[in-house]
């Protein structure tokens, strides 16, 4: 029976993006990596790699890369980390088919605090960062909480949720919002892979995103 079902789910995490294509949706898809390294028992080196589509694939809305260096403490339940990241954005020109694109360094600095409730995890995540995009200078505070429910004690499938707010340090304070929710797999200790819906909300419009993730911790 769980061969079945982790047939299944594979099935859809793979056919979802075709399907979406094939309807001409501008539903997008974001196809993320995410890396822990750990050094010892403290220190450890995160490294991501984010994909992120206008269509199911191959029209690329963003490309992002971040990688830091953060330190645990409290019993393994907190994590600080100094960051980098390099974004890639190909952005659409207002009327038209054409893209420019925007190239963006951004240093970051972040807080992790983990609790359980019984089998529920949750996870507070508190990012500052300096962005660099072309010649322009901005900061802005994000704000996650996540969620991580598992179908039983045993049980290696999870349900997985969070959201996200985004807020700039200069007038339009506002910037954006993602509210996600998916279904995830623990394929080992070290290895487990997601795969749902996220609605990103802005001030004027939105957008939604299938997103494929996984997560090795090595």
């Amino acid at each position: 029976m769980k061969k079945q079902i982790s047939l299944v789910v594979l099935t859809l995490v793979f056919a979802l993006p075709g399907f979406l294509h094939a309807q001409s949706s501008d539903f997008g898809n974001w196809l993320i990596y995410f890396g822990n390294k750990k050094i010892n028992s403290k220190w450890n080196i995160h490294h991501e790699v984010q994909y992120r589509n206008y269509n199911a694939i191959g029209d690329l809305e963003q490309l992002l890369l971040r990688t830091g260096l953060g330190y645990t403490f409290n019993e393994g339940k907190a994590n600080v980390l100094l960051g980098y990241g390099y974004i890639l954005s190909e952005n659409y020109i207002a009327n038209t088919d054409n893209k420019e694109s925007v190239n963006e360094h951004r240093i970051y600095q972040q807080f992790i605090s983990k609790q359980q409730l019984g089998t529920v995890k949750l996870n507070h995540r508190y990012r500052f960062e300096q962005r660099f995009v072309e010649s322009d200078f901005k900061m802005r505070f994000r704000y996650f909480l996540g969620i991580n429910i598992p179908f039983s004690k045993t049980s290696k499938y999870y349900l997985s949720g969070y959201n996200e707010i985004f807020l700039n340090t200069e007038s339009e304070v506002f910037d954006r919002n993602r509210t996600y929710g998916g279904l995830g797999y623990q394929v080992s200790k070290n290895v487990k892979i997601e795969a749902g819906y996220m609605n990103q909300f802005f001030e004027k419009s939105s957008r939604d995103q299938f997103n494929i993730m996984t997560f090795v911790t090595f």
